[in-house]
């Protein structure tokens, strides 16, 4: 299962950030500034977003493996048709369209790894598998940025969905059929609006969900405009060797997966408030104007960062008594809401302020996330 669900993380995340790689390619192509070039991010995550809750209810009555089988497929197909799009608009539609696609993934993979998976491994299961988040965000930003330097931005956009296709066909054959999913029927239980209502008033839950919006905006906020910053002067970089600085992402392949066990040992709130801390230090680092400090500070806070996107994710589901789909689809849609908000919001602070007013915007959401978790999340009992 876990290396299905790898595989799966390879065939959605590829697709949903390859675009970051080449946003200055994009912006040079259609003529548009950074902030709506990165809009060729936000639009496929605010569909991912908009998404989440319906592909819950898909997966309460069609079963999780096959729901997140039919996502892939129609988010391939999307994704083939990006790079044909004539006019930034078009462009725009499909990524929205891709992301709505892409949104039966996340919104149902955590719950079927709580459904199969024996409770004492929960926590290692769901680290390992943002883990494999981590490597394809990574494999996208890395197929498409070094092919748009040789070819183009389109030409790196399709060879980034071909793999993400490859990934998606792996992951069918490999993902075992489900054995403890009982189909929702219906008149028993309660209702989708009512498990949605239900989530959306637990304090604690609420708390959980701001992790995702908060420290998800300021996370691609910075990815977002670094490269802004690298391609400018005096650093002057070209786009081929931008795009490595997406390597960082092993960062958060190794310490969300280290996460696993450390909350096994020291319980989920230590780890998620000494992560943010880690953030922000990497966070500081990206404002010395050397690029071995940057890509260091770079490397920290992607590492911090995913730890602490590995607690929160991982602990919804547990916190959830009832609709469990729909509360881990209600961490998603606040996740990938940040990211399509406060993600592109970052660009008016780079237009205003410069880099720095990135790094300031992006520090103010740690720190007010970090706020959040340790007023609402200090008296729940250990799951």
């Amino acid at each position: 299962m876990l290396w299905a669900l790898l595989f799966g993380g390879v065939a959605t995340f590829a697709q949903l950030y390859s675009v970051q790689a080449v946003l200055t390619a994009i912006a040079a192509d259609f003529s548009v500034s950074a902030a709506d070039a990165a809009l060729a991010v936000s639009a496929s995550t605010i569909g991912l977003a908009l998404a989440v809750i319906p592909w819950s209810w898909v997966a309460d009555r069609a079963g999780r493996k096959r729901t997140m089988t039919v996502a892939m497929a129609l988010a391939v197909a999307c994704g083939l048709l990006v790079p044909l799009a004539p006019t930034f608009a078009a462009m725009l539609t499909l990524r929205f369209l891709q992301g709505a696609a892409l949104g039966g993934i996340p919104a149902v993979a955590l719950v079927y790894l709580n459904e199969e998976v024996q409770r004492m491994h929960v926590a290692v299961a769901a680290a390992t598998y943002v883990a494999g988040t981590t490597i394809g965000g990574l494999a996208g930003r890395l197929i498409a940025g070094p092919v748009a330097g040789v070819l183009d931005w389109r030409a790196g956009v399709l060879a980034a969905g071909i793999v993400s296709a490859l990934a998606a066909v792996v992951f069918v054959w490999l993902a075992p059929t489900p054995r403890a999913f009982q189909p929702a029927v219906s008149g028993r239980g309660p209702n989708l609006w009512r498990r949605i209502l239900i989530n959306l008033r637990s304090p604690r839950l609420l708390a959980l969900y701001a992790q995702g919006f908060l420290l998800m905006g300021g996370f691609v906020a910075v990815y977002n405009y670094l490269g802004f910053r690298l391609e400018s002067p005096p650093f002057n970089l070209p786009t081929s060797l931008v795009s490595l600085l997406f390597l960082a992402y092993l960062a958060g392949t190794i310490t969300s997966r280290l996460t696993g066990g450390l909350t096994v040992r020291h319980g989920r709130l230590p780890v998620l408030l000494t992560s943010i801390p880690v953030l922000l230090g990497g966070l500081g680092l990206t404002l010395v104007p050397s690029i071995p400090v940057i890509l260091l500070g770079l490397l920290i806070f992607t590492g911090g960062f995913f730890a602490a996107h590995s607690v929160a994710s991982g602990w919804t589901p547990r916190l959830a008594h009832t609709g469990k789909a729909q509360a881990s689809s209600l961490y998603n849609l606040s996740y990938y809401a940040g990211s399509s908000l406060l993600g592109w919001a970052g660009g008016l602070f780079l237009d205003s302020l410069g880099w720095a007013g990135v790094v300031l915007f992006a520090a103010a959401l740690a720190l007010l996330a970090a706020t959040t978790a340790a007023v609402f999340l200090r008296q729940v009992p250990a799951t």
